[in-house]
């Protein structure tokens, strides 16, 4: 028999969002460890507003701004506004979100203006930091044995938009005319985005670029440290020090440990190697010998822990091709420094949370198994 085609919808509803979420699905597991980090970031949420005695109009909590962001990320979405379309019709952003099914969704511009806030009091910055603890607390960090390297991000500016320091007002007649020209970061900048520099590696075109860093723990490739910084020859080797100096700085106990840093024929340098060893921290950085000497000690480089080193150090890519694939920092679409590092770091703790996630069912099937 056949049904008819007719469309009748009750006028109440006795469901719940969370009855129309698989319960195998893989947000729950995320869900769960992202309320977790919110709920020890309440005194920092609470010092973002005014106190509720002083009145006003209450602001979107920020817990759910930072959940938004989130599924931002972790779903590919481009921009605010395509964010807050798909909120309106899925109920899985919604529960995800905190939104139940009559809540208003935000305007585009209002989100927008909300999320400056987080960036100010680095809230991103905080929340990364709490997932690294749970990892931390689950034991998938050695806390010993490290990778680092860095990845180009195009900047969200153009040619046009690089001209000279010196052109008088706002004449930029020329700007789209640079063929046979000669054009530097001391002489020019971008009228979009003044943080941007013109940079080129390899065998790759000169683009306005950022530069994004990362330290990730050997164990199981999840970045503990990560930065942006303007793009430069010498920032892979700026960066690296700062981020495995904090990470040396973070081990418990006063007695020293030997710490090891696997790396590419990139932190080769004499210099880079000296500040390694200065801070207690073994170069596993790999040699690199095309008509030069390695400032890498053989010694160093004929051990075991360097070929464990060498293999782990792989890992690292994983991150970034995640953030570039599914994340949103193939090219950027947020303009300064600042919001591309908080950007940067958002994404970092996204790919975190999916690891873990990934790590936590590998570990149940084993232990079913025993």
């Amino acid at each position: 028999m056949r049904g008819a085609d007719t469309f009748t919808e009750s006028l109440f509803t006795m469901r719940h969002l969370d009855d129309f979420v698989p319960l195998d699905h893989p947000l729950r597991v995320i869900r769960i460890m992202v309320n977790k980090a919110l709920q020890k970031m309440d005194d920092l949420f609470a010092q973002m507003y005014a106190a509720d005695i002083k009145g006003g109009r209450p602001s979107i909590a920020p817990e759910k701004l930072l959940r938004a962001m989130l599924i931002q990320v972790l779903y590919s979405v481009r921009s605010e506004r395509q964010l807050m379309e798909q909120t309106q019709y899925n109920l899985l952003f919604r529960w995800f979100i905190g939104l139940a099914m009559d809540d208003a969704v935000w305007v585009p511009t209002v989100f927008s203006k909300n999320r400056e806030r987080l960036i100010e009091h680095d809230a991103v910055i905080e929340f990364f930091n709490q997932i690294v603890q749970q990892a931390q607390e689950q034991e998938l960090l050695s806390g010993e044995h490290f990778s680092v390297d860095g990845t180009l991000i195009q900047a969200w500016a153009g040619h046009k938009s690089f001209v000279r320091k010196d052109r008088q007002g706002d004449d930029d007649t020329d700007a789209g005319n640079f063929k046979d020209q000669k054009r530097s970061n001391d002489t020019h900048e971008s009228t979009t985005d003044a943080d941007a520099r013109l940079y080129r590696k390899g065998k790759t075109a000169s683009e306005l670029r950022f530069m994004g860093h990362t330290l990730t723990d050997n164990r199981h490739g999840l970045v503990v440290s990560a930065v942006v910084t303007q793009a430069d020859g010498y920032a892979e080797r700026e960066a690296a020090k700062a981020m495995i100096n904090d990470a040396r700085q973070a081990l418990p106990g006063d007695d020293p440990i030997t710490i090891t840093l696997g790396a590419d024929k990139g932190y080769d340098a004499r210099e880079f190697i000296d500040a390694l060893q200065e801070m207690n921290v073994l170069p596993h950085v790999a040699q690199n010998k095309s008509g030069r000497q390695s400032a890498v000690p053989d010694a160093i480089a004929n051990s075991e822990g360097y070929a464990i080193s060498q293999q782990k150090r792989k890992l690292i890519e994983q991150g970034f091709g995640w953030a570039k694939m599914i994340g949103s920092i193939r090219q950027v679409m947020v303009r300064g420094l600042q919001k591309v590092d908080q950007l940067f770091v958002l994404n970092m703790a996204a790919y975190n949370l999916t690891r873990m996630r990934t790590l936590g069912q590998v570990r149940l099937q084993g232990a079913s198994g025993v």
